[in-house]
């Protein structure tokens, strides 16, 4: 029986609902989630089939105290064989977890609005999507410098590892957010302008673009629930 456990780092939640993102794609599959950043604790992952590592507004390499309660979780999934997908902050949080700090970096290219993803590698989980596929992304810190088994699966005009793999493990990571529609896209970027004013000439050229969403989400949360 699949039962999914989303790990949530969301630190704003007027701007950002990330349990709320994944769970409207999920459909009827269950769901409990664990709010990180506000001391929650992790449960037994014996109960759960699946793992989401969801972004955050947090900084992958200004390292906060709920940061290894997230990378223990992430590492006990992988111990027992759990598929882990994550998404913006959970994409980068894997790299750290599985093969170490060196491998995330603050961005060279920031990229905030909807970008295009080109799939540079055969993988199930993206296999016959658009590509390039556009999607939602907003990020200042990076994945870099793989080491194997990672497999890099897409990259856009800033990121290099917009999508990745660890070798042929059930474990996927993918800097951009599918799973944020145009409206929530808004909301977070127009949060975002309110509470980091210095950013502007990033979020607003971002904000006056026209949504691009091919709703890859859909696809991705089948092939990874299996």
């Amino acid at each position: 029986m699949r039962r999914v456990l989303i790990l949530d780092g969301s630190i704003f939640p007027e701007m950002y609902t990330p349990t709320a993102g994944w769970r409207q794609w999920l459909g009827e599959v269950a769901s409990d989630s664990v709010h990180l950043p506000s001391g929650g604790s992790v449960p037994d992952l014996a109960a759960y089939s699946h793992l989401i590592v969801t972004g955050s507004e947090s900084s992958i390499v200004r390292p906060e105290p709920w940061f290894e309660a997230e990378a223990e979780a992430v590492r006990r999934a992988f111990d027992r064989g759990i598929p882990i997908l994550g998404s913006c902050f959970g994409h980068q949080m894997l790299a750290r977890t599985l093969s170490g700090l060196p491998c995330v970096a603050r961005s060279t290219t920031p990229e905030i609005g909807w970008v295009a993803v080109e799939w540079t590698a055969s993988d199930p989980l993206i296999d016959g999507l658009p590509n390039p596929t556009w999607m939602f992304t907003s990020h200042f810190d990076e994945v870099r410098d793989l080491p194997a088994p990672w497999k890099v699966l897409g990259k856009s005009a800033g990121c290099r590892v917009a999508a990745m793999r660890f070798g042929d493990r059930p474990i996927w990571g993918i800097q951009p957010h599918p799973e944020i529609t145009p409206r929530e896209g808004r909301i977070l970027m127009e949060g975002f302008l309110a509470r980091a004013p210095d950013k502007a000439s990033l979020i607003q050229p971002a904000l006056a673009q026209q949504p691009r969403d091919d709703a890859a989400i859909v696809e991705i949360v089948r092939r990874f629930l299996g």
